[in-house]
């Protein structure tokens, strides 16, 4: 039975705390679509996006206005490109990228996911022909979202795509100075990237997943926040309850709304991903809903605690409103898309190391962070390195979204708009990473028989 409170619980979080669907995407499989001739099987990649995804925004739309549960992004992820690229002859997949971007403003949507490759264990011709393209590719598209696999709990690390990808990182930056770098905004580097992943800049459509599916991803910081100012002063155990049952509440009316898009779409539904991702918006953010624990400023001593806690809270109560949970589900951390972040920056209270740490227990990693764009690229890459450790040896996906300005230093603010913020330049270690980042190989897969 749906109660009146429930109805007026619901109405609350949407009008008041900016509960919201963050995105609903729809994952397409193109691995039909591969050519040798490569302008036919663009040809077939833009056939087949526009076809399948003709109703797709106006269905969304409809949909959040009879259900009044704002649906913020309506976005598209398909197979990675280097897999469907790769087969034609091709030497650059900049025209890949654009066929993408063509296909993501006929079918109306925010952005496309699936620019991609897999290397966590090497590279095949179209994985490396792929992530050469990347920062020309990011550069003529507005659209377009890149995502890179260099690491994995059973392959290990692979340091030749690490090593690499500092200098596309680096290239991207330089390539959308005039727009402080914001090309690396929608590039991300991953350890143990699922399959699906309905936020940007990191979807893409798996290559075990099915022909076409809707993924939702749901989001109400703001909500959890103002559940928690009701316990002020009671112990941990009424906390963790308390953001148990604000999950769930979040995460059913998500659901309610995504089937029903599904429904209307006749597409199968994926996955709810459940987490908490901020906005720069006042009232939704990660941030303060620490600071509501009791912490004086995010990045204070205890902030993993009161993360890891709140990363695990959020998902039992997920899991208990939801049998689909998936994609990367708990807490985000970019620092440029929360304003608790970049206060907490502007604090001295967070520094890059103290997100380093806290990315042990939180849904992905290092997000959203801008550097002094002279930062060397052998340090970008030890910054890579780094997480994806951490996503190795935990077994949990993790991935770098950083953005080194150029012509801006520590103290600058960087301005990307919209839902991606804006961030203060942080600093990085003085210190050279350069012969590390120089030995290339593999870092081999941790032993996992002798845990203790």
């Amino acid at each position: 039975m749906i109660k009146t409170k429930h109805i007026l619980e619901t109405i609350k979080m949407v009008d008041e705390l900016k509960f919201d669907i963050r995105t609903v995407t729809m994952g397409i499989s193109l691995l039909d679509c591969a050519d040798t001739d490569g302008e036919k099987a663009r040809q077939k990649i833009y056939d087949k996006i526009t076809k399948l995804t003709e109703d797709f925004v106006k269905t969304a739309e409809k949909t959040e206005r009879e259900f009044g549960v704002p649906i913020i992004n309506k976005r598209i992820s398909v197979t990675p490109i280097s897999i469907i690229a790769g087969s034609s002859n091709d030497t650059d997949y900049v025209k890949f990228a654009e066929t993408l971007d063509k296909a993501a403003d006929a079918a109306g949507v925010n952005f496309i996911g699936g620019f991609s490759a897999l290397v966590q264990k090497g590279f095949t011709k179209g994985d490396e022909i792929l992530i050469r393209s990347i920062p020309e590719a990011l550069s003529v598209t507005n659209k377009v979202c890149s995502s890179i696999n260099v690491a994995s709990t059973k392959a290990g690390i692979n340091m030749d795509a690490i090593k690499l990808m500092g200098q596309i990182i680096k290239d991207t930056a330089y390539l959308t100075r005039d727009k402080d770098s914001l090309g690396c905004a929608k590039l991300v580097v991953f350890a143990n990237a699922v399959e699906d992943n309905p936020f940007m800049a990191g979807a893409f459509h798996g290559v075990g997943e099915a022909e076409k599916v809707l993924s939702v991803g749901v989001s109400g910081p703001g909500v959890v926040k103002y559940a928690l100012e009701g316990v002020k002063g009671k112990d941990f155990t009424e906390v963790c309850e308390t953001i148990k049952k604000t999950a769930f509440k979040i995460t059913r009316a998500g659901e309610v709304v995504a089937k029903e898009i599904c429904n209307r779409l006749n597409i199968p539904f994926g996955i709810m991903d459940l987490s908490l991702a901020p906005t720069p918006e006042i009232g939704d953010s990660v941030a303060r809903i620490l600071e509501e624990m009791g912490l004086e400023s995010c990045g204070a001593h205890g902030t993993t605690a009161a993360l890891a806690l709140l990363n695990d809270a959020v998902k039992k109560g997920g899991i208990m409103a939801s049998s689909n949970v998936g994609g990367l589900s708990g807490a985000f951390i970019p620092v440029s898309e929360d304003e608790g972040m970049i206060a907490a920056v502007n604090a001295g209270s967070l520094s890059l190391e103290k997100l380093e740490a806290m990315t042990c227990v939180c849904s992905v990693g290092l997000d959203m962070i801008a550097i002094p764009g002279d930062t060397p690229t052998s340090t970008i890459s030890a910054i890579i390195a780094d997480e994806c450790a951490i996503g190795v040896i935990n077994q949990k996906p993790t991935a770098v979204r950083i953005i080194p300005v150029y012509g801006k230093s520590v103290g600058d603010m960087a301005e990307f708009g919209g839902l991606l913020g804006r961030a203060p330049i942080m600093a990085v270690s003085k210190f050279s990473s350069e012969e590390f980042i120089a030995r290339g190989g593999r870092i081999p897969a941790p032993v996992h028989s002798f845990k203790n």
